[in-house]
């Protein structure tokens, strides 16, 4: 039985957020106290086909519930490829495994100790995953297909050792950049808003990002504002931001025109963002960390989770949080009811989720002989229908993915697989 203490979604997508919005450089978020919950349930059908139809097992490895999406997302496809206990092995990295790597060791050994574990998909691929890699190889050789997503070594050791390798396009010509301007212009954006501050633009790939997405507006004739707000890290904390984004974004929109979309580097930016842009009318196409969970139900108002009616064994109220499609429909009907349709969007899913349920299913794939054996050789077919109907069954909604293999400066590594996902407007 999957309990913890409750750390709220937005907890997870401020964890998230260390790495996707601020490149890592944002202070540890603490979780928040509340009562015991369960695990949310899931809606989907479980896959049947799979269920006791191949000769081994499935190991997951995630952060731990605090860090992120990836921790459910084992639940979710243990539960919705119907592995059940017999074909399914969940273990969490140590929460300070930067200084834990003898650790991780210890843990992927014990999985790669059970020769039924034929699949082992890590999420995230931390510090160190490589050195525990190296056991796992040592033990099974190629007897076992790894999946890293998110990878945070060096590109070609990690793909020197990963089977599969997943992550968000932030490196082939930033494309996340690049297709949010796109979706903003679709949207009917005629200027594009740019907040962030010294700190953040000091990073590397932030500040590429800014410039694609300049370079990208420009080139379709839309105008690039850059504008600086207060640094959360500074005297004025997180609460001086937010006040700052609340009052200067409806002082944009009267300068600009309501045909302005916003863009904010930070994840605490989003919830304030999204407060005005519904009130004043302007154009939001995507968080810092695309998502339906990331700043929308907070707000809107919207519960993250609902009672279920029952109690645990100390009394307190079990709580379910939303399902994505859940989630969806209460964020699309409340825009509605605000006369906002049509100005706000994000992905589907979280990519994090993403990446565990496809890394899992392309693995018992592998695993059945139905893809291509090849270390290095990836069937982009069978893995972006994977994810087109993930998607679809965690959303309900029909959309797009777009797969690439990696170009890490000029060398292609094929099973290096970056990805953009198409954008569901509420």
């Amino acid at each position: 039985m999957y309990k913890k203490i409750l750390s709220l979604l937005i907890v997870g997508v401020l964890n998230l957020g260390l790495i996707a919005c601020a490149g890592g450089s944002e202070p540890p978020v603490e979780p928040t106290l509340a009562p015991i919950i369960e695990l949310p349930v899931v809606q989907p059908e479980p896959e049947p086909e799979f269920e006791g139809r191949f000769p081994g097992k499935v190991a997951i490895v995630t952060g731990d519930i605090n860090m992120g999406y990836e921790f459910y997302s084992a639940r979710y496809t243990i539960d919705m490829l119907g592995l059940g206990e017999d074909y399914a092995i969940h273990r969490v990295w140590p929460i300070m495994f930067v200084q834990e790597g003898d650790r991780m060791i210890e843990i992927l050994e014990e999985i790669a100790s059970d020769p039924d574990v034929k699949v082992l998909v890590i999420n995230q691929a931390v510090i160190h995953t490589n050195a525990a890699v190296d056991r796992v190889r040592e033990l099974r050789g190629d007897d076992i297909f790894i999946v890293y997503a998110q990878a945070a070594e060096d590109s070609l050791e990690v793909a020197a050792r990963a089977n599969l390798l997943l992550n968000i396009d932030l490196m082939n010509g930033y494309q996340f950049g690049s297709r949010l301007v796109h979706q903003a212009i679709a949207m009917g954006a005629e200027t594009i808003v740019h907040y962030s501050f010294p700190r953040h633009m000091s990073v590397p790939l932030l500040a590429m990002r800014r410039d694609v997405m300049r370079e990208t507006a420009e080139a379709n004739g839309i105008t690039f504002v850059e504008l600086v707000a207060p640094d959360p890290m500074g005297d004025a904390g997180m609460p001086g931001t937010q006040r700052h984004i609340t009052e200067d974004l409806p002082r944009q929109v009267e300068i600009l025109g309501v045909n302005t979309a916003f863009f904010g580097t930070n994840c605490g930016m989003q919830i304030p963002m999204i407060e005005q842009v519904v009130a004043t009318g302007a154009i939001y196409p995507s968080p810092c960390c695309p998502s339906p969970y990331h700043g929308f139900p907070t707000a809107l108002g919207i519960a993250s989770h609902v009672p279920t009616g029952e109690v645990d064994e100390e009394g307190w109220e079990i709580l379910r949080m939303h399902t994505l499609q859940e989630a969806v429909e209460k964020i699309r009907s409340e825009i509605a009811r605000r006369g906002a349709s049509g100005r706000l969007s994000t992905w589907p899913v979280p990519a994090g989720m993403l990446w565990t349920y496809a890394g899992a299913f392309y693995g018992i794939e592998w695993m059945l002989g139905n893809v291509p054996q090849e270390h290095g050789v990836i069937d982009m077919d069978v893995l972006t229908s994977v994810m087109e109907d993930y998607i679809y069954m965690m959303s309900g909604e029909r959309l797009g993915v777009h797969l690439e293999p990696l170009d890490f400066q000029g060398e292609v590594i094929p099973h290096y697989i970056l990805g953009t996902l198409d954008y569901l407007v509420f």
